[in-house]
């Protein structure tokens, strides 16, 4: 099998600087849960977006004379939680799937859930904090409808963003309860070294091989368990 070369996140040949991830859901994830998977992707993907887009809304919030403070709190946020958010909890979900690591599963438990009262205060948008949310929008109708529309916007994207999240949160604890996942596990993995062996865990990539049907799951360190169904969510 040809080498796997990092292709996440895209960037043009010409720069110097070059990818740190190889991400392939088709290729590494179980059919089962490639769409859960996908839709995790997508969500980091709305809620970068929605980063950008409160940017906008504290630049409108400064023109229409609010606090140039929440506008470069604003561009903290998207330099800081854009990326973070990628490999903190997403490429821990990923990786938990890819190979059934219960030490990944708890990684992304425990971080998603802090990203999930996170996500719930940029919401509720405490006024000199650099989200437009609730509070901040709506005590700014008072001074500049127009800003406070685009602001109104951003909010509503955090509003859904956190909604997703819980959703999320519960669905992947279920999931992983469900295919027999516990504490014990992870602190098994934790004790034997295997989370940071990193022999051990592309040992069962280097053994794929092409089939009639295209290639097959790795395995690590045995077959991925039959977690519920997940078509529904």
């Amino acid at each position: 099998m040809a080498a796997r070369v990092n292709n996440f996140p895209p960037l043009p040949q010409f720069l110097r600087i070059k990818s740190c991830f190889y991400q392939n859901i088709e290729e590494e994830i179980p059919p089962s849960h490639q769409q859960l998977v996908r839709r995790v992707y997508i969500l980091w993907m709305m809620y970068s977006g929605t980063l950008c887009l409160n940017v906008v809304g504290c630049i409108a919030w400064m023109a229409g004379g609010g606090n140039a403070i929440n506008f470069g709190f604003s561009l903290l946020w998207l330099v800081l939680f854009s990326p973070c958010s990628y490999t903190c909890w997403f490429r821990p979900l990923y990786k938990a799937f890819r190979a059934d690591s219960s030490f990944n599963f708890m990684a992304f438990f425990f971080i998603f859930f802090v990203q999930c009262v996170v996500a719930l205060i940029q919401t509720v948008g405490i006024i000199g904090w650099g989200t437009c949310g609730w509070i901040a929008t709506v005590a700014f109708f008072g001074h500049n409808v127009g800003s406070a529309i685009v602001m109104l916007i951003t909010a509503l994207l955090f509003t859904l963003v956190t909604v997703l999240m819980g959703l999320v949160l519960i669905k992947v604890h279920r999931l992983y309860r469900g295919g027999g996942g516990s504490l014990q596990r992870a602190q098994e993995e934790w004790s034997s070294g295997v989370w940071k062996n990193a022999s051990v865990r592309e040992a069962g990539f280097d053994a794929v091989t092409q089939t009639a049907q295209g290639p097959t799951l790795p395995q690590y360190p045995a077959a991925v368990p039959s977690y519920p169904d997940n078509s529904h969510w």
